[in-house]
C-alpha cells in the first residue's frame, strides 16, 4: 500500500525537481532481483504477502534511492518466472536503464534470455549485468559465468554493458555497483521528459479516507495538486488531490519520476492497469497502430498475414491482428512494416515502444515501435504507404511536417498533435519550410502569430489547386461568357474541400491575383464580360428606355435582351433586378432611393400609398422597389409603414 500516505500527506511539501532515472531490474525467477534491490535501496519491494510466502516476486515492486550528483533513482523490481511475465511487461516501458541480473549459480536462463529480448526490443541501451550470489562460486565458476552471459549478450542492445560481480548478503561489490550505476547515469539523458503529461496506470489501489490511488512513471510534462486530469480510454474526468513521490508529500511531481497520484471523483474499479492518465481533450484511444516491427531471432516460426498475436505498450495489453504491408511472412530475426488491428481501445502516442507475445504458448516474438497511432486502413504492398511510414521512422522534421500536410490543409494544432510537438517547436520548422516556399500560412498575414488555428498547407497543393481553379473558372467562361462568374459554392463543391478551408484558400489565391473574389461568384483575375456589337446596341437601346421610363420601367423581353445579357449588365452594376421581372436602371434608382429618405426624414414614416403616389407609379412598382430597400436595410418596415433601415 501507499506507505505512511496519512502521516505524509502533512508533511512538509518537497522542494523542486532533481534529475530523477527509471531503473528496472530483469532476469530469471530466483536469481535474487528482490534481494538486490533490497540491499541498494534498503527497501523490499515485495509488497505482497503471497510473495513474501513464496519468496517470489508475483508483481511489479518499487523502490528508489539517491545517488551523489543530484541524481535520484526510481527502481521497478520486475517478476522473473514466465509466468509472471504479463506482469514484468507493464513495468519495463520508459526505463531509463536496466539492471540485468544473473545467478553466479545458476549462469543465464531462459528468462535471463527473454527479458534481454524485450529490453532489446524496447530499445533500451543503458543497462549494467549484475551477477549477484557471486559468494556462492569460487572465481573459475564465476569466470566462467560472465563468459556465458557476455555470449548471450551479443547482439543485443545491452552487448557492451558492463558486468559486475556482487553478493546481496554479504555486501561484496555492492558500493562499486552504487558507483557504477552513478557514472552511467550521469552521462545519460533522462527519457520521455518532453510534450505534455501523460501517466501509463500500473498500479490501481484504494486508501480509506483518501480514496483512489494510481502509480506509474510520469511522462512529458509536470503535473500538480489541483489538476484536472483525464482517465483514458474512458475519457473520465479527474481531479488530483494529492501526490507522492518517493513515498514524500509533493505539491508538484515532475516527468521521469515514480508518482503515486490520489484521484478524486473516481471510484479504484473505474481505472485499471493500463489506463492511461492524461492532460483532458489531448489524446485519443486507438484500435490500430502502424509501426516497424522485428521479430526476435528465437521466434519459433515466422509472423504471417492476419496472425493473432498480444500486444504490450505502456502498461497495457490486448489481443490483436497483424497485417504485413510488404511482405508475406516477416521471418525470426527480420523487420517488416506492420499495421497491428487492436481487440480494445489503447491509448499511445508515435514513438511509443510495445512488444509482441503468442499467445499459446506464451512466448515473446518481436517488438517495434509506434509510427502512427491514428492511422487509416492500409491496402497492402502499396509503395506510397510504405513512403509514408518511412518518413515518419527516419525523415527529417521538415519532411515530417510536408507529410502531415499530404491530404491538404491543416491547422496548426492538428499537426502539433500529429508529430507530438509543441507549437513553438512547430513553428521554427514551419518557418523554415515557409521561407524555402515548401509550405503556405493560409487565413495568416504577413508577420501574424503562429496560433494554433492557423491554417498550413504544402505550397505545391496551394499551387496545383490555383491551376486547377484557374482552370475551372476559364471553361465557366468559355461556356457562360455573358456571366460575371461562377457561383462560389459550386467551385467549392468541385474542390471538396470543407469550408473553412476553401475560405482561406481563396483568399490566398486572391491575394496572390489568381482570381477575383466577389462574394458569391469568383472569376479568373482576366476575365471582363464583354458584349458583342448586336448585344451592346441591344443593351444601350435598353437602358435608354429604363431611363426615359422612371416610375413605369419596361420589360427586358420587349427590347429583345435575353436573361444572359440582363444577367451581365446587372452585373456590371448598370441595372438592377427586383421580384417579379422588375428592372430599375441603376442611376434612376439612386435618385429614387434619395427621394424616399428625405421623405422618411420629413414625415417619419413612409406608406405604400405615399411613395406610390409622390413617384406616380403603380402600386407593382412600388410594392417591388420598397421591398428592395427593405432587403437591403435603406428601408425598415414597421407594421403598414416604411422607417429609415441600418444600411
Amino acid at each position: 500500500m501507499w506507505r505512511c500516505y496519512t502521516a505524509l500527506m502533512n508533511a512538509n511539501t518537497s522542494s523542486g525537481p532533481r534529475r530523477t532515472f527509471v531503473v528496472g531490474t530483469a532476469g530469471h525467477v530466483d536469481h535474487g532481483k528482490s534481494t538486490l534491490v533490497r540491499r541498494l535501496t534498503g527497501i523490499d519491494p515485495d509488497r505482497l504477502q503471497e510473495e513474501k510466502a513464496r519468496e517470489m516476486t508475483i508483481d511489479l515492486g518499487f523502490a528508489w534511492l539517491d545517488l551523489p550528483g543530484d541524481i535520484s533513482v526510481s527502481v521497478i523490481d520486475v517478476p522473473g518466472h514466465e509466468r509472471f511475465i504479463k506482469n514484468m511487461l507493464a513495468g519495463v516501458g520508459g526505463l531509463d536503464a536496466a539492471l540485468v541480473v544473473v545467478a553466479a549459480d545458476e549462469g543465464p536462463m531462459p528468462q535471463t534470455i527473454e527479458h534481454l529480448a524485450i529490453l532489446d526490443l524496447l530499445d533500451i541501451t543503458n543497462g549494467i549485468v549484475v551477477i549477484t550470489k557471486a559468494d556462492l562460486v569460487d572465481t573459475d565458476w564465476l569466470d566462467l559465468v560472465v563468459e556465458e552471459t557476455r555470449e548471450v549478450l551479443a547482439g543485443t542492445a545491452l552487448e557492451a554493458a558492463e558486468i559486475i560481480s556482487v553478493s546481496a548478503h554479504t555486501g561484496t561489490g555492492v558500493d562499486e555497483l552504487l558507483q557504477l550505476l552513478g557514472r552511467l547515469l550521469e552521462g545519460s539523458e533522462p527519457q520521455g521528459r518532453t510534450g505534455r503529461a501523460r501517466m501509463p496506470v500500473d498500479r490501481v489501489f484504494s486508501i480509506a479516507g483518501f480514496g483512489t490511488v494510481v502509480t506509474g512513471t510520469l511522462l512529458g510534462s509536470q503535473i500538480s495538486v489541483g489538476d484536472e486530469l483525464e482517465i483514458l480510454p474512458a475519457k473520465l474526468r479527474v481531479r488530483v488531490r494529492g501526490l507522492q513521490s518517493h513515498n514524500e508529500k509533493v505539491s508538484t511531481a515532475f516527468p521521469g519520476s515514480r508518482t503515486a497520484i490520489n484521484l478524486t471523483g473516481i471510484d479504484k474499479d473505474s481505472v485499471q492497469r493500463g489506463d492511461v492518465i492524461a492532460v483532458p481533450g489531448w489524446l485519443q484511444p486507438t484500435r490500430m497502430i502502424d509501426a516497424r516491427m522485428r521479430m526476435v531471432q528465437s521466434a519459433p516460426h515466422a509472423l504471417a498475414q492476419n496472425d493473432p498475436v498480444d500486444i504490450f505498450v505502456g502498461a497495457a495489453e490486448s489481443p490483436a491482428h497483424v497485417t504485413l504491408l510488404d511482405t508475406d511472412r516477416i521471418l525470426p530475426g527480420s523487420e517488416g512494416w506492420v499495421q497491428i488491428r487492436l481487440g480494445r481501445d489503447l491509448v499511445v502516442l508515435e514513438g511509443d515502444q510495445f512488444i509482441v507475445r503468442q499467445a499459446s504458448p506464451s512466448l515473446t516474438i518481436g517488438g517495434g515501435r509506434v509510427l502512427n497511432a491514428h492511422p487509416r486502413r492500409h491496402r497492402r504492398f502499396r509503395d506510397e504507404v510504405i513512403q509514408e511510414l518511412e518518413t515518419r521512422e527516419t525523415g527529417s522534421p521538415h519532411d515530417k511536417v510536408l507529410q502531415a500536410l499530404a491530404n491538404g490543409p491543416v491547422n496548426v494544432k492538428a499537426v502539433c498533435e500529429t508529430l507530438e510537438v509543441s507549437v513553438e517547436e512547430l513553428e521554427a520548422t514551419v518557418r523554415d519550410l515557409v521561407e524555402s516556399e515548401d509550405v503556405t500560412v493560409l487565413g495568416g498575414a504577413s508577420g501574424a502569430r503562429f496560433a494554433p488555428t492557423m491554417l498550413l498547407a504544402r505550397s505545391s497543393d496551394v499551387r496545383n489547386t490555383g491551376v486547377a481553379t484557374s482552370t475551372m473558372l476559364a471553361e465557366f467562361h468559355r461556356q457562360f461568357p455573358m456571366r460575371i462568374g461562377m457561383p462560389r459554392e459550386d467551385v467549392r463543391s468541385r474542390t471538396g474541400l470543407a469550408n473553412r478551408v476553401f475560405d482561406a484558400l481563396i483568399n490566398h489565391l486572391t491575394s496572390a491575383g489568381v482570381l477575383v473574389d466577389s462574394g458569391s461568384v469568383l472569376a479568373a483575375h482576366d476575365f471582363e464580360v464583354r458584349l458583342t456589337e448586336e448585344q451592346q446596341r441591344l443593351a444601350d437601346s435598353y437602358l435608354s428606355a429604363l431611363r426615359q421610363n422612371p416610375v413605369a420601367p419596361p420589360a427586358a423581353s420587349a427590347f429583345e435582351v435575353d436573361a444572359e445579357l440582363l444577367g451581365a449588365l446587372a452585373a456590371k452594376g448598370l441595372l438592377v433586378r427586383m421580384g417579379d421581372n422588375v428592372v430599375y436602371d441603376s442611376d434612376v434608382l439612386e435618385g429614387i432611393k434619395s427621394e424616399t429618405l428625405r421623405l422618411i426624414d420629413e414625415q417619419g414614416e413612409l406608406t405604400l400609398a405615399q411613395f406610390r403616389d409622390h413617384f406616380g407609379s403603380s402600386r407593382k412598382y412600388a410594392q417591388a422597389v420598397l421591398e428592395y430597400f427593405d432587403q437591403q436595410r435603406i428601408t425598415r418596415r414597421v407594421g403598414d409603414v416604411r422607417v429609415r433601415g441600418s444600411a
